[in-house]
């Protein structure tokens, strides 16, 4: 299968972009900042969920809704997007959706009633929709082979964080001052970060967009794709990967604040600090990839994952927190090594493999971040470790099956 992801006809191809250079120094940070909107306007929410249930007057269960509606929403939009990127610039539609975003976040901040919120919402992740996918394809397209590892690890500790600053930032404005302030401020920075973004991302080199929308061309894409037995296993990776750590931290917020801990909000968002060490973890994870392959980097990732998840079973709070730095590291690892892999191993048409990994991860976080409440209101803690633990060890066994061409070197 070609890819389409080429230079105009007729037009010698630029040479990919190698570490060092100032394009790469500028990728890097207008990526960076992409990672950062989208997952601090995603799951700025997370940490809120305790506000909405006593203001709202909810369960929990359907407090989560505020995020797995979100992540529903941007799961299908990916697919969507990944389509249409071969039509459009990379850089417009990856700033317009960030921006749309950032608009759409201040708007349920001020929402009078949980319904409009949650429409917010999902327009929302409609709207993000058009980044992930896009971005992955992005870096796949124009950055040096050797080099790509790196550059998708720091891609992934840009979203790492702006899922720290997203969560922690939020629990000390609630305090300050309200979940909705908390919300808008969030707004207002990812509106700057699409600026940032804009004004630094080089204009793409290795693709051309093409003309007219041809669906078949994309079924036969995503076909093509589906048929290949180690984008399979990786996306399957993705999918219980998100499953996992998303669920854990939709309640571990509720555990923390309920006695014997009784924390507050801002208390509470400290929790996600371990979100440093999953920047430098994911940026790890990407350079172990480069040098030994991906096999055994995404299988120890999940596995830490499952670890640390284990240990947040401990009554004291320190190995709470112990369990929820190593569950954080493990989870970048995995994410950042599983999110270079797709893009090295797909022969064309990386924008739609891409779009699939993306659908599988966030489809993961939406299903099971909602099904986890039922564990948390019918089994307290232990059946939320259950859940959670079990999925994170089965990803660590799907890790390990991939092999031959699916586990070479980038």
């Amino acid at each position: 299968m070609s890819s389409p992801s080429l230079c105009a006809p007729g037009t010698a191809r630029p040479a990919p972009i190698a570490r060092g250079t100032p394009a790469y120094r500028r990728v890097n940070v207008a990526l960076f900042l992409a990672g950062f909107a989208t997952f601090s306007l995603l799951y700025c929410v997370q940490p809120l969920m305790p506000e909405f249930a006593a203001h709202f007057g909810l369960t929990p269960a359907a407090s989560s809704m505020a995020l797995s509606l979100s992540t529903g929403a941007l799961a299908l939009a990916i697919v969507v997007a990944g389509a249409i990127s071969q039509q459009l610039s990379r850089r417009g539609l990856m700033f317009g959706s960030m921006a749309a975003a950032a608009l759409l976040n201040l708007v349920a901040a001020f929402s009078p009633d949980w319904p409009l919120l949650l429409a917010a919402r999902t327009l929302e992740g409609l709207a993000l929709g058009g980044v992930p996918a896009v971005a992955m394809a992005y870096l796949a397209e124009e950055i040096d082979p050797r080099h790509l590892g790196g550059a998708m690890g720091l891609y992934v500790a840009g979203t790492a964080f702006g899922g720290m600053m997203g969560r922690v930032g939020m629990g000390l404005l609630v305090e300050l001052g309200s979940w909705r302030v908390a919300m808008g401020t969030i707004g207002v920075l990812g509106l700057l970060a699409a600026l940032g973004f804009a004004a630094l991302l080089p204009a793409s080199r290795q693709f051309a967009p093409q003309r007219g929308f041809v669906a078949r061309r994309h079924v036969d894409a995503w076909r093509g794709h589906l048929a290949d037995g180690g984008l399979r296993r990786l996306y399957a990776v993705g999918f219980l990967l998100t499953s996992a750590f998303v669920a854990l931290f939709n309640y571990i917020g509720f555990r923390l604040a309920a006695p014997p801990y009784a924390l507050t909000p801002s208390q509470i968002g400290l929790v996600f600090l371990a979100y440093v060490l999953g920047m430098f973890a994911s940026s790890a994870g990407g350079r172990l990839a480069e040098r030994f392959g991906g096999r055994g980097p995404l299988a120890g990732g999940m596995a830490l994952l499952a670890l640390g998840i284990a240990i947040t079973l401990a009554r004291p709070l320190p190995l709470v927190m112990l369990g929820i730095a190593l569950a954080t590291i493990g989870y970048f690892v995995a994410h950042a090594v599983a999110s270079g892999w797709v893009g090295r191993l797909a022969a064309g048409h990386k924008g739609h493999a891409s779009s699939l990994y993306l659908l599988a991860y966030y489809l993961g976080s939406s299903l099971t971040g909602s099904v986890g409440g039922w564990f948390w209101a019918h089994g307290g803690w232990p059946a939320e470790v259950a859940l959670t633990g079990g999925l994170a060890l089965l990803g660590a066994w799907v890790a390990w099956t991939l092999r031959g061409r699916s586990s070479a070197h980038g």
